[in-house]
């Protein structure tokens, strides 16, 4: 399937979202709010819930269902504060020895003035920082777009697991479009070009593994692919768990750093 193809799907507005997931996969989720610092940025959604009796602290970029929800989530482009909350909870993970699990979907941090006059880059930078050093395991699940810092703020992860439909890349194929040749409507030759897909992701080695989806997307069947992003998780979980903390940081550290062997796959 052609990349464009892929973002279609992933932009439809019936694909499941983050909270679509996390009540098909944990048990006993509880929400919970708040940056300490300035609001409850809602693009974010953070809490708690258990798998398999296990506790996980969940962070979640999160979308509309709808047009109101949307407008109140902020069509799921983070501001600061949630990146803020975020990091408090992955925190707050670290110091209870509870793992944490991702889950990516957003076009990219909020770009508005507000957000930038309250430190949107300090706060996504902060997180890469921070998350690079946490010493519980973090499994990230890109669920949709999957764009710029907005994205990579909560990906610093031990595992990373992407849906076949999903989609990742240093920013939209508009913006790259828009940057590159100075005309958005190339969106569709970008998409190609930008190598934003699980396949590409994947020989590329960015991501651990991918997750099979329903023909047509995860929209088709929500409870099939929550069922193959859980299995996913275990194992990645299973993988994981036994790792001691300075192996684990150790072993985070080098997959982010470690390019020169993916220099043959880049160069192909």
């Amino acid at each position: 399937m052609k990349a464009w193809e892929i973002v279609k799907i992933v932009r439809a507005p019936n694909r499941p979202t983050a909270l679509d997931y996390i009540e098909n996969i944990f048990d006993d989720f509880i929400e919970l709010h708040g940056d300490r610092y300035f609001a409850d940025d809602k693009a974010i959604v953070c809490g708690l819930a258990k798998l398999n009796e296990q506790p996980f602290t969940i962070i979640a970029e999160q979308k509309g269902r709808n047009t109101k929800e949307n407008i109140e989530r902020n069509f799921g482009m983070p501001n600061p504060e949630s990146y803020r909350k975020a990091l408090r909870f992955m925190k707050q993970a670290e110091k209870f020895n509870r793992p944490i699990i991702t889950f990516i979907d957003t076009k990219g941090a909020y770009p508005g003035i507000g957000a930038e006059e309250r430190g949107q880059g300090e706060a996504i930078a902060r997180n890469l920082l921070e998350m690079s050093r946490l010493n519980v395991p973090i499994i990230t699940v890109v669920i949709g777009e999957g764009s710029s810092g907005g994205a990579l703020a909560i990906g610093v992860a031990d595992r990373v697991l992407m849906l076949d439909n999903a989609v990742y890349s240093i920013l939209s194929p508009e913006g790259y479009a828009s940057i590159l040749w100075k005309d958005s409507s190339r969106a569709k030759e970008a998409a190609e070009v930008m190598k934003m897909t699980a396949k590409d992701l994947y020989e590329f080695k960015v991501i651990d593994k991918i997750i099979e989806e329903p023909k047509g997307g995860a929209q088709k069947d929500v409870l099939l692919t929550s069922k193959n992003i859980k299995e996913a998780v275990i194992d990645a979980y299973n993988e994981l768990k036994d790792v001691n903390t300075k192996e684990l940081t150790e072993l985070r550290y080098k997959k982010f750093r470690n390019m020169g062997e993916y220099k043959d796959v880049i160069e192909k």
